[in-house]
């Protein structure tokens, strides 16, 4: 089991509990466990008209986490991706409803449907005014006699929400709720499918694919599509969707469905802007989790033609922390650099020598990344690679407007080009390392005793000294052979590289934070980088310049 719960059997009402605590008062529950599972607001007087909905667990945060003054008065929660009995539903409807009635807001899963629907009527035979809505906003499956529905549930439950909590009668709500139920419409993608507790995982999309239209319990989409990159993605989404909606002003709600990084929403909610169906978005709520598939990794987009009440009752305030606000689509500001910070311009010169050299060094660490990030994987993040690479890249783009035939500037504009190309303690090192270079080469040093004096300034300002496990257990060997010529510079490297694999304990760098013994085996990534680039430096011929 590689989930943080105790048991299946008791994950949902451990979860509800959790929920309840942090909650700060505002939420109770019904003392039905662990058949009935109903999250009520603790502050409900019956006065107004009662929002219920609720389904399967393992959507979190719906439902329960939308409980709360201006969203829904209960939720009803069932087993993980399991509808909750007529029972349970009945005792959440009879927990809160008063004279003005109850609106049940219901997905449209048959069980959902049948459960929430013959409690209605049972409510109804206790003389309650009980009326029922079914949100079916799916979109990805045309040929269905019945949509499911998905994330454009929240856009009911918001506006509905605001609407009820303002005093409109059941008759009034009911209305707007189907209105909104019809104009909304929703489909999701994703890389992976979910993990059920309990149940081993489905492993039905391919490395390289991404299922488009798959449910929210993991039911398969209409189609596995090649993956190409955010970008791609976001535009199969659109095709979709962009037949279903007009032209006017939308509201988008950006869902993730549990398992991607807010980097990741982030990028996603970028290419949804900059789609074709870009300009007809006005708000956006989200990117954030709203309605998920437990660890699923993919997003689900869900689009509203938006009046302006619908505006002004989605951007209305509410007490579930879960919401994440509805919020204006606009242009990117920027601003200036401060004084000082505006990149340095250089004089470009040209220097074939020169340039060859750059362009197998860069050509060198891009060769190298994959598996400088593998090795990078067992100590941290896996981005070594990367890191080098992306630098490399920006610095083959650079080569034109740089001074190849004066060394010195070239070490220094080598030096601010990695300072704000590369990041983390890699690209800060050599940006001092190459600025120290400029500056020694300034004052009359060889090409060598630039680099060794760019190497001291290193191990001044980082710390780092030759049996540390880092990179300067290759670098400093390197350039201590280099005057008897590259290929015996490149064997120290390797020596110096391959004896960090033999190292028990790191002195600094990241590896520094790991356990005594724990990276037995393996090279330090930078050392490794090192090695690998003075061997290809070797291999290619480039023993000079």
């Amino acid at each position: 089991m590689r989930q943080f719960i105790n048991a299946k059997e008791t994950l949902v009402t451990e979860a509800l509990d959790g929920l309840l605590r942090t909650a700060g008062g505002r939420l109770a529950r019904l003392d039905g466990y662990p058949h009935i599972k109903v999250v009520v607001r603790s502050d409900w007087d019956r006065s107004r008209v009662a929002l219920v909905s609720g389904g399967g667990s393992g959507h979190e945060p719906s439902h329960a986490g939308f409980v709360g003054r201006g969203m829904l008065t209960a939720a009803v929660c069932g087993e993980v991706f399991a509808s909750p009995s007529v029972d349970a539903v009945l005792a959440g409807i009879l927990a809160v409803t008063g004279k003005a009635g109850c609106l049940l807001i219901v997905k449209n899963y048959t069980g959902d449907r049948l459960n929430f629907g013959l409690a209605a009527e049972r409510a109804r035979a206790q003389g309650m005014r009980v009326s029922m809505v079914v949100v079916d906003d799916d979109v990805a499956l045309p040929d269905l006699p019945q949509a499911r529905g998905v994330a454009g549930t929240l856009f009911v439950h918001k506006i509905v929400g605001a609407l009820a909590e303002a005093g409109a009668d059941l008759d009034t709500l009911t209305a707007e709720a189907q209105r909104v139920i019809s104009g909304v419409v929703s489909i999701g993608m994703s890389l992976d499918t979910c993990t059920i507790p309990g149940s081993p995982k489905e492993d039905r999309i391919a490395q390289g694919k991404a299922e488009l239209g798959l449910g929210i319990h993991g039911e398969a989409g209409i189609e596995q599509v090649e993956f190409a990159g955010a970008r791609d993605a976001m535009e199969k989404v659109v095709a979709r969707l962009a037949p279903e909606i007009g032209e006017g002003p939308h509201v988008a709600l950006l869902n993730n469905l549990g398992g991607a990084t807010p980097l990741e929403m982030a990028v996603l909610a970028e290419e949804l802007v900059r789609s074709r169906i870009g300009e007809r978005i006005r708000w956006m709520v989200g990117p954030a989790p709203l309605m998920t598939s437990l660890d699923m990794k993919g997003f689900s987009v869900s689009l509203l033609p938006a009046t302006k009440a619908d505006e002004d009752a989605l951007r209305a305030p509410v007490a579930p922390w879960a919401w994440p606000g509805c919020l204006p689509v606009g242009e990117i500001e920027v601003h200036e650099l401060p004084d000082g910070l505006t990149p340095i311009k250089p004089i470009p010169s040209a220097h074939d020598g020169t340039r060859a050299i750059l362009e197998e060094c860069c050509r060198g660490l891009i060769a190298a990344e994959a598996d400088l990030n593998a090795l990078d994987a067992k100590s941290g993040d896996g981005d070594t690679g990367s890191t080098l690479a992306t630098a490399a890249r920006a610095l083959t783009k650079a080569l034109d407007r740089l001074p190849l035939a004066d060394h010195t500037q070239l070490y220094r504009a080598i030096g601010i080009e990695l300072s704000q190309t590369m990041g983390g303690s890699s690209g800060v090192l050599l940006a001092i390392f190459f600025a120290a270079a400029g500056d020694a080469s300034a004052s009359g040093a060889t090409a060598i005793d630039a680099l060794r004096a760019g190497l001291d300034r290193v191990q001044q300002v980082g710390g780092a000294q030759a049996g540390d496990r880092t990179l300067i257990d290759a670098l400093e060997p390197a350039l201590r052979a280099l005057p008897d010529g590259l290929a015996v510079a490149a064997a120290a490297a390797r020596e110096g590289a391959d004896a960090t694999a033999r190292m028990r304990r790191a002195r600094a760098g990241r590896a520094s934070y790991l356990a005594e013994g724990t990276m037995l085996g393996y090279n330090d990534p930078g050392a490794e980088a090192v090695a690998r680039l003075l061997e290809h430096l070797v291999a290619k011929g480039r023993v000079g310049g």
